[in-house]
C-alpha cells in the first residue's frame, strides 16, 4: 500500500506527517510524506520556530514525484490541518494529479477546524475552504463530533442526532465518515466513543476516558483507519484496529505523564493490535 500524505511537521514531538507516517510504517504502508511547515515543535506550545511551505512549494514537490511515476500506485491521498487557500489549492490539485494516475485512490481528510472545548480556531477563510471545497472532494472525513456539527449546522449530541449529521455530511460528498471524540448524555461519563460510517452500515466502539489531551493522537487515528479501511474494505475491523491501536499510544502516554505522544514506544500496538474493543453495529 502507497500513501501520499500531506501534513505538518515538527521537529520535537508527533504531530500531522509527524505522528502519522512511523504508525503507517509500522504497519507496512509506504509513505510519501509533503509537508506543509517544517516547525519546531508544534503551536500549542505558545511559540516555535520554522517555515511555512507555501502551495507552490507543496505543488512542486508533488509534481517533481509525479514525474518519477510516484503518483501511480497510490492507494490513498491524506492530509490533515489546512493552513489557507494557497496549501487547501495545493491539497486538491494533488488530489486530482493522484487521482489521473491512480482512479482508485482515497482521498481522506481530516477537517481540522476546533474541538467542544474551545470552539472553531482557524481563521474563516479556512472554514470555507474546508466546507465548501475539501469535503465535497473527499472519500472520507474523520472530524470530531464538533467538526462535524460545524460541516453540517447541526448539534449532535444523541447517537441519532449524531447519524444525522453523518448522513448530511455524506450528502456533501464523501462515502465514509469516521466520527471521534463522540459524547452523548446517554454513554456513561467515564467512557468515549468512535463512530464509523459507510454505505454498508454505522459501528460505534467505546473505550474508557482517558482524562487528559494530547497532540497528535487524531492525526494518528485518521491515517491508521484510512489505512486499515482502505486495505480491507470493513469498516468495522478497520475502527477495533485503529481504537486498539490508539488507546495503547494514549495510555502508555498518559502513564508517562508525558506532554508528547510515545510513538515509537507504542510501536507494537500499531503492528499487533490487542483487540479488545469490539465495535457494535447501529446501522
Amino acid at each position: 500500500m502507497r500513501v501520499l500524505s500531506i501534513q505538518s511537521s515538527v521537529s520535537y514531538g508527533h504531530v500531522g506527517n509527524s505522528a502519522a507516517v512511523f504508525p503507517l510504517q509500522r504497519i507496512g504502508v509506504e509513505v510519501m510524506p509533503v509537508y506543509t511547515v517544517a516547525f519546531s515543535n508544534h503551536t500549542g506550545y505558545g511559540s516555535w520556530r520554522g517555515p511555512l511551505m507555501s502551495g507552490d512549494d507543496v505543488r512542486d514537490i508533488v509534481i517533481g514525484i509525479e514525474e518519477r511515476g510516484g503518483l501511480a500506485g497510490v492507494d490513498a491521498v491524506l492530509s490533515g490541518y489546512q493552513g489557507g487557500d494557497s496549501i487547501g489549492d495545493a491539497i486538491l490539485d494533488a488530489v486530482a494529479r493522484v487521482k489521473h494516475h491512480s482512479p482508485d485512490a482515497l482521498y481522506a481528510c481530516d477537517p481540522v477546524l476546533g474541538n467542544a472545548k474551545s470552539g472553531c480556531h482557524v481563521a474563516p477563510e479556512v472554514q470555507r475552504l474546508i466546507k465548501d471545497r475539501v469535503v465535497p472532494r473527499a472519500d472520507l472525513i474523520t472530524p470530531n463530533q464538533f467538526e462535524l456539527g460545524f460541516l453540517t449546522d447541526t448539534t449532535p449530541d444523541t447517537l441519532d442526532s449524531t447519524l444525522e449529521a453523518v448522513d448530511r455530511a455524506r450528502d456533501l460528498g464523501p462515502s465514509t465518515v469516521l466520527v471521534t471524540s463522540v459524547d452523548r448524555p446517554e454513554q456513561p461519563a467515564d467512557v468515549i466513543e468512535m463512530l464509523a460510517v459507510t454505505p454498508d452500515g454505522a459501528w460505534i466502539i467505546e473505550t474508557p476516558r482517558i482524562p487528559f489531551k494530547v497532540n497528535g493522537s487524531g492525526d494518528v487515528t485518521a491515517a491508521l483507519f484510512t489505512a486499515h479501511v482502505r486495505r480491507s474494505g470493513d469498516a468495522a475491523d478497520a475502527l477495533e484496529r485503529t481504537t486498539a491501536s490508539v488507546y495503547a499510544l494514549l495510555e502508555r502516554t498518559y502513564a508517562a505523564e508525558s506532554r508528547e505522544l510515545l510513538l515509537v514506544e507504542s510501536q507494537d500496538a500499531y503492528a499487533h493490535p490487542d483487540l479488545r474493543f469490539r465495535a457494535r453495529q447501529v446501522r
